[in-house]
């Protein structure tokens, strides 16, 4: 008979405030937080500090993780990079999904809106770029030209420019001109990666680079230099490159120009590098515990500061050095503030708000006097979120001692500072201990909400006492540490042991516990009550008393004593494991077999089978009665850190460094499921008593949760399913084989880039969803040409006999719920029901046969008129990739002729609309500039006057309001 399993399901993690590897963002306002969490993404208050929403996709592949996000310049949408390569757009009103691109086949490593946010710039680790189109939800087309991984991107879009600057890990930056899909010009000067760049938000001309040797690079941009280069490549002229010595032709010209260096007092490589978006602020990050902030000065205070230097040289009687002062970028951007945070920075941003058309037209100088504080959020390497604020007064300023960055926030309740190593359930399955190396605290595993912390030594082991009021920790200091829950403070704290405790188990008959140690020595607790008044004046507290001792020959690395508390196990350093009688200590079996070390075992509750997991990757089943192995399986792919049999049963779950959990029947000696989730080592693992559910806890800093379903399944299914995910992943590492990028293998960008061949190509690619969807498309051809055969059929019988019955349906389109629609009719419903981002893809799948099919329906739609955005985006992808085809096949002619005919009327009935519509939006915004209009221009005060007056310092209680002349507007009634 088949046996039958039950499916453990991943519930979504906890214990992650901020993923290390990832970076933050701050919205417009500056009053949420968006922090990546592994594979989701947290929106957190930045003021109060708690988690509003989480943003997760359930269909997310259990092993992806966001890598880098990016939000929108409307502050609607966020992108989100995954460690898959795909691309999610979510909107963060509704925390649903928008669009979802895979266009990359490694980590996304770089994401940046346009000034608009109609477009998203992609950058992988495979080297590439993408760019994507937000409002049509597809891919535009792909950059290829550098040669390790993209860092940094960011856009171009004043000036008359639309252009993108890329840096990467090859030490380059590149200028791409998005018009003409080309590199115009690279700069070679960094010596290091480029980790970081920026642009000035308000003027677009500065440009800042960051790169591993830690020096920051200030550069002017030339926009007119910038765009003379497209004139330049039309001749066939050469990619101008910055550093090298030549006689430049305007087209030639380098468009940016080095003014300087920034010193920094950090002299790690940089991390991070932006400026706020009011261009007042530069702040730099490295791989340390600091943000670096510079002041962007305007022209009128870098003037005043040259002058009183050259009155300074002139009262010298240095005249010709006060006549050759300039200003340096030191003078420019001086040192503002350093903010330190209390662990190692992994990203920070600012308020992510873009720059609005008057500030753009501003000058940058006037406009980097910010009257409102700015906050800085910073991301920490500790799993914790820290947001300052900065003042930006002429007082703190001038003072080099000000403390300008002040602590707004911290975020840091909800998860550990540092690896979970232990972890423990109660007796009723739902509370949960964890400990690491300076906390513990305690969990509900119903609402997965932190319920208690409290300050320890290095956790090493952790058990709930009887009774689940109290919780004993062993340390890496050999202490003994008792907690009381009620009053979530320390009771005791024993020196139990001379070396760490390793292993800690409440014994079987409740009433202690046994704890094993480096100094070789396993020991016996008894748990008893003792009076102590500052705990309590009336009631006694439990306090661990030692009462026996076994000496060993070598380091105890786990202790485990039987459920019917006969026996007593304990694994040592030596790979071997010692099994005694518990009431007299005596030796009973020595088990052997294990090349390393055993880390963890666990006896099964008919004290039948030990489990043994090693370090040498194997998990050992043995008999308690004679200590015959009863087999001995390759359990993961690097050590086995901790098993555990699930009570009443003989199914095993153990944990390993490989990031996995795995599930075994330990009498049939199988594997009955892989449970995959974790991003680090799993160190520390614990099970319901009766296997309602399963918990973990990881380097990654969370803690997971697989609870049990009704979902049955066989092992012989479990197996077929795994096998399909290994085909799947094989093919697509044979497509990215077939299509590698430059500098993994491909030759290499220099022989390649003068004819263009490799550094422009398709944005999307094949994925398991794109063959799915192109099946669609083919079996939906495949009811047409059957329905449309039999419908032309009926029409020639009927106009013979009226009598005649109509064919029957295909149970394809009755499924759909419209049984009356027309052949054609039912393609157009499944193509639609197809993602945007993978149409292109889906398209490719087809064969030349079943576009010949698709041409014809697609003439129909254009006759009939229905969806013409997505009809005529099929016709001109199928007329780009099947041009030669087409044009040699005589049977598509009459079709080609059909679709110009038709798509020429369409047109211009969809010109004249569009033109309809210009015509009466230009209408409204000239009744709209009639009604806000102000005449006598001399009398009226503009915009640019105003700021002049707020930047000069004027108010309007200055002067009691006198001389100022009265604004004066008239409307226009209808």
């Amino acid at each position: 008979m088949v046996k039958l399993y039950l499916r453990y399901k991943q519930q979504p993690s906890f214990g992650v405030i901020t993923s290390a590897a990832t970076n933050v963002v701050l919205d417009t306002a500056g009053t949420l937080v968006y922090a990546p969490q592994l594979e989701a993404i947290g929106i957190i208050h930045a003021k109060q500090g708690i988690q509003l929403a989480t943003l997760r996709d359930n269909a997310l592949p259990a092993s992806a993780h966001v890598t880098r996000i990016a939000l929108s310049p409307n502050a609607l949408h966020l992108a989100a990079g995954y460690s898959d390569g795909s691309i999610r757009i979510w909107n963060v009103k509704t925390y649903t999904i928008v669009a979802t691109f895979h266009g990359h086949r490694a980590p996304i490593s770089a994401l940046t809106y346009d000034r608009i946010g109609a477009r998203l710039a992609s950058g992988s680790s495979d080297t590439d770029i993408v760019l994507w189109d937000i409002v049509a939800e597809t891919g535009l087309f792909r950059l290829r030209g550098h040669k390790d991984q993209v860092t940094c991107l960011r856009f171009l879009s004043l000036n008359g420019l639309d252009h993108l600057v890329s840096g990467s890990k090859d030490t380059l930056v590149k200028f791409w001109d998005l018009a003409t899909k080309h590199c115009v010009e690279t700069l070679v000067t960094h010596r290091g990666e480029v980790w970081a760049l920026d642009i000035h938000p308000l003027t677009e001309t500065l440009l800042f680079t960051g790169a591993a040797d830690g020096q920051i690079r200030v550069w002017a941009i030339d926009p007119s230099a910038l765009s003379a280069k497209v004139d330049g490549l039309s001749e066939n002229a050469a990619v101008a490159t910055t550093g090298r010595d030549s006689t430049q032709s305007p087209a030639l010209a380098s468009a940016t120009t080095m003014i300087g260096n920034l010193e920094r007092q950090s002299k790690e490589r940089i991390l991070t590098l932006k400026m706020d978006p009011r261009g007042a602020f530069l702040a730099i990050q490295g791989a340390d515990r600091l943000v670096e902030v510079f002041k962007m000065r305007s022209d009128a205070e870098v003037e005043k500061k040259l002058e009183r230097r050259r009155r300074r040289l002139r009262r010298d009687g240095n005249d010709a050095a006060a006549d050759q002062v300039s200003a340096s970028v030191d003078d420019r951007l001086p040192k503002f503030t350093t903010i330190r945070c209390t662990a190692k920075v992994s990203s920070f941003s600012f308020a992510a708000s873009a720059a609005t058309a008057g500030s753009v037209a501003a000058d940058a100088s006037s406009s980097a006097q910010p009257s409102a504080p700015l906050r800085v959020v910073c991301s920490l390497a500790n799993n914790s979120i820290e947001v300052y604020e900065l003042v930006n007064s002429a007082e703190a300023a001038s003072a080099a001692d000000a403390n300008t960055a002040r602590l707004l926030t911290t975020v840091d309740m909800s998860g550990h500072r540092s690896d979970i190593r232990a972890l423990a359930l109660n007796s009723g399955d739902d509370l949960l201990v964890t400990g690491s190396s300076d906390l513990i605290k305690v969990w509900s595993t119903r609402t997965r909400q932190c319920l208690k912390t409290m300050e320890s030594g290095y956790v090493l082991c952790c058990a709930f006492i009887p009774g689940d009021k109290q919780v004993v920790v062993g340390t890496k200091a050999g202490e003994l540490q008792l907690f009381d829950l009620a009053s979530s403070s320390l009771l005791e704290s024993i020196q139990a042991h001379e070396g760490p405790i390793w292993s800690l188990q409440v014994r079987a008959d409740k009433q202690g516990i046994i704890t094993g140690s480096q100094d070789k020595e396993v020991r016996v607790w008894d748990l008893r009550l003792k009076q102590d008044d500052a705990f309590s004046k009336i009631a006694k507290r439990p306090t661990l008393v030692h009462v026996r001792t076994l000496k060993m020959s070598d380091d105890v690395l786990c202790v485990k004593q039987s459920p019917d508390g006969r026996l007593l196990a304990v694994a040592l350093l030596d790979s071997t494991v010692k099994v005694f009688y518990y009431d007299t200590l005596k030796f009973f079996l020595s088990l052997y077999g294990h090349k390393l070390p055993v880390i963890s075992m666990d006896i099964s509750s008919d004290s039948s089978l030990i489990a043994t997991a090693s370090s040498d990757k194997s998990v050992k089943l043995w008999g308690l009665d004679f200590g015959d192995c009863h087999k001995s399986l390759h359990a993961h792919e690097d050590s086995v850190m901790a098993c555990q049999f699930v009570w009443g049963t003989h199914f095993l779950f153990t944990a390993s460094k490989d990031k996995t959990l795995k599930y075994w029947d330990a009498d049939k000696f199988e594997q009955v499921q892989r449970l995959e989730g974790h991003h680090g080592e799993v160190w520390s693992l614990a099970v319901a008593k009766y296997g309602s559910f399963v918990v973990s806890g990881s380097h990654d800093r969370s803690l997971r949760l697989w609870e049990k379903t009704d979902d049955q399944f066989t092992l012989e299914e479990e197996r077929e399913r795994l096998l399909e995910e290994m085909h799947e992943r094989e093919a697509a590492a044979a497509d990215s084989k077939q299509d590698m990028p430059i500098g993994s293998g491909a030759p290499d960008a220099g022989e390649n880039i003068g004819n263009g061949l490799h550094e422009v190509g398709a944005a999307g690619t094949k994925t398991a969803d794109t063959l799915k969807a192109g099946e669609k498309i083919m079996e939906a051809l495949e009811v047409w040409e059957k329905e449309r055969g039999d419908f032309d059929k009926y029409d020639r019988l009927r106009a013979r006999n009226v009598d005649v019955a109509p064919p029957p349906r295909s149970p394809f389109v009755i499924a759909t719920g419209k049984p009356d629609m027309l052949p054609e009719e039912y393609v157009l419903f499944v193509v639609s029901q197809i993602r945007s981002s993978q149409l292109d893809e889906a398209l490719l799948v087809l064969p030349f046969s079943q576009v010949i099919g698709l041409l014809k329906c697609v003439a129909f739609w254009i006759e009939k008129g229905w969806s013409t955005r997505l009809t005529s985006r099929i016709l001109f992808f199928l007329l780009q990739t099947h041009h030669h085809e087409m044009t040699s096949t005589r049977a598509l002619r009459p079709v080609l002729e059909r679709i110009r005919r038709a798509t020429h009327h369409e047109l211009k009935e969809h010109r004249d609309r569009v033109g309809y519509n210009v015509a009466g939006i230009q209408f409204l915004q000239r009744e709209y500039e009639s009604r806000h209009s102000s005449f006598f221009g001399d009398d009226s005060t503009t915009a640019d006057d105003a700021a002049a007056d707020k930047s000069s310092g004027k108010s309007k209680g200055a002067d009691g309001g006198k001389n100022k002349k009265r604004k004066r507007t008239i409307k226009v009634v209808s």
